[in-house]
């Protein structure tokens, strides 16, 4: 497999003081005093968008058996940890999730051109357990959908689990060291552990546009693609029926990014309504060359990888970076321009203006790239990213901004201000009325909002404690996977741990290995119950807060980028916020540290009882 080589470019020359005052411009337009408020919730008379297009609704009995390790979420968090369980012989593990099968964001995700945006060979969790190779470097979605089923076959997971089940109440009983569970389909069982895995980016969003729900077109979110309107499938079949459509899509970030080029083929005009402009890198897509993957599938093959992309990622001194694609350069022109510092200069405040000048001369060839392809010369102008390159989720793509040149497509740049209205008859932007026949929400997940407030549920730990009164003042746990208070539970996320966010799964791959130890520890060990102490949180929490406990982290949600869910939509300091705090020495140190943890057998921080 050959992969294109990115080399650091020669010295820009800019002017550092207006980039930023642009910038900060840009960001001001923006801003808005509502921040996460600014969006609806998929209830009440929007409820019909969160439909599950997929899979069809299947009556049966209620459950009130008792399973070991019961997970809520089928998605990789899910599936990953409970593959470590079963590898650590636990066999009865009961996932539930609110689709209608595994696969999480890649279950609900189906629109047209989706795909990963880092690597496969990193990105798909469990690849030699299961044998699979990816059929490119960015796999498709309907390849990783199915890959997530492979692992559900391949472990088991089928056997117990639970879908279209919703929870809707966790509670511990301390009599008998379990959990009691409780869903919408009459189910009413216990585990005696529990695993959370409903993340971030789970709980779809429409933007809070007024006239939203007066339009007398067909609408739909990305995430409940409408086929039966469109034409075609997910797996690339021709969106036929869009042929003789007027198609408005509002959101131009990452889903955006990947359906807009199909869109632009099949309608006959398409409308691409944009508030802020993503920035869109070479993807530099290619198949996977089967001899070169048997060059590098030995035992082991895929950790190697995974902490070679990491620590490359993450500015490492690496001998050699395996993956090789936008992630990794714009960390490679990081340490070559730190490298660059003189002695003198090698401080806190000049290693930042290195990082800082290694992002204005990225962003300058992003924009420069923008200009060598798009031909309308206004629209090109309109899709420059002003703004440092992870403010935003970074996006990769080959086709996105040849589609404007198009015959039938249009960007209609609202200036920061987001659309005004939608009427009867279409979309209002700019004092300009657009007729349509269809809209296309593009408009994301919830970030930044409460546990609670995502999940639908509370959880009740000892003594009558809802988790929702003991992270009021915000989250508090150990590596972000225990809580004081909550015993038996496993929470597998980001925050509190190595926040690794270039490359999610890896998280959960270390996270799974160690809740699998720590169960295996209980079991074997005859203890009934496993929790954090209230010092070793306190431990925890006071290590993330002494150091800066951000990392670059930190600078993805300064308050000097432009508004986004990294920076709480333009509010650091709310309950977005805590998506950023991570273990200060970065997401190597982390793993290492975790690895370390569980090999010790004394799992310090704990107690078994």
């Amino acid at each position: 497999m050959t992969d294109q080589t990115r080399t650091a470019a020669e010295p820009i020359i800019i002017d550092k003081e207006a980039l930023k005052a642009r910038y900060r411009e840009e960001r001001n337009k923006r801003l808005r005093p509502d921040g996460n408020d600014q969006y609806q919730r998929l209830t009440g008379r929007f409820a019909h968008y969160a439909v599950d297009p997929h899979t069809p609704f299947v009556e049966r009995a209620p459950k009130t058996d008792h399973v070991t390790f019961a997970f809520i979420g089928a998605g990789f968090a899910g599936l990953v940890t409970a593959a470590r369980l079963v590898e650590a012989g636990v066999s009865d593990v009961r996932l539930i999730d609110k689709a209608g099968d595994v696969g999480g964001t890649w279950y609900w995700n189906r629109y047209p051109g989706a795909q990963c945006d880092t690597a496969s060979f990193v990105y798909m969790p469990l690849l030699e357990e299961t044998g699979h190779m990816p059929t490119e470097k960015y796999a498709h979605g309907p390849e990783i959908l199915e890959h997530c089923r492979r692992i559900a076959d391949q472990y088991g997971l089928y056997d117990h689990a639970l879908f279209h089940t919703e929870v809707t109440d966790l509670t511990w009983d301390d009599a008998g060291s379990r959990w009691a569970i409780r869903t919408n389909r009459g189910d009413e069982f216990t585990a005696q552990f529990l695993g959370m895995g409903t993340g971030p980016l789970h709980v779809a969003k429409l933007p809070g546009i007024p006239g939203i729900d007066e339009f007398a077109g067909h609408s739909f979110h990305t995430s409940r693609w409408d086929y039966a309107y469109t034409g075609g499938d997910h797996t690339g079949a021709p969106m036929s029926n869009l042929a003789d459509k007027r198609v408005g899509i509002i959101g131009t970030g990452a889903t955006a990014v990947q359906c807009v080029p199909r869109l632009a083929k099949a309608c006959k005009e398409l409308y691409v309504f944009q508030r802020t402009p993503s920035s869109v890198d070479v993807r530099a897509n290619q198949p996977t060359d089967p001899e070169w993957f048997a060059t590098i599938s030995e035992p082991g093959w895929q950790q190697r990888w995974l902490e070679n992309f990491t620590l490359n990622q993450t500015g490492g001194l690496a001998a050699e970076d395996l993956v090789m694609d936008g992630w990794t350069d714009l960390a490679r022109r990081v340490i070559t321009k730190v490298m660059s510092v003189p002695a003198e200069q090698f401080t806190p405040e000049g290693l930042m203006t290195a990082f800082e000048d290694s992002d204005f001369e990225k962003m300058e060839e992003i924009r420069a790239r923008v200009d060598s392809i798009v031909d309308d010369a206004y629209t090109a102008e309109k899709l420059k990213a002003w703004y440092r390159q992870l403010c935003k989720r970074p996006c990769f793509h080959d086709e996105y901004l040849q589609a404007y040149n198009e015959p039938g497509v249009a960007l209609v740049d609202t200036d920061g201000k987001g659309v005004e209205r939608i009427t009867e008859n279409g979309v209002v932007a700019a004092g300009t009325l657009y007729e349509l026949d269809c809209i296309i929400f593009a408009s994301g997940f919830e970030v930044g909002t409460s546990f609670t407030h995502r999940a639908g549920y509370d959880v009740t730990g000892r003594d009558g404690l809802k988790l929702s009164d003991y992270w009021a003042d915000g989250m508090k746990s150990r590596h972000g996977i225990h809580a004081h208070g909550f015993p038996n539970l496993f929470i597998v996320q980001l925050t509190h741990a190595a926040n690794l966010i270039s490359n999610v799964p890896h998280n959960f791959t270390e996270a799974g290995r160690a809740i699998a130890a720590t169960v295996r520890h209980a079991i074997e060990g005859g203890y009934d119950e496993v929790e954090v102490t209230k010092a070793g949180e306190d431990e925890w929490m006071e290590l993330l807060h002494g150091g800066s406990g951000l990392g670059v982290a930190g600078i993805l949600g300064s308050s000097e980028c432009t508004p986004g869910y990294y920076n709480n939509e333009g509010q650091p300091g709310g309950l977005g916020s805590e998506l950023l705090l991570a273990y200060p020495a970065g997401p190597v140190a982390y793993f290492e540290y975790l690895k370390r943890w569980c090999s010790t057998g004394d799992f310090e921080g704990l107690e078994f009882r």
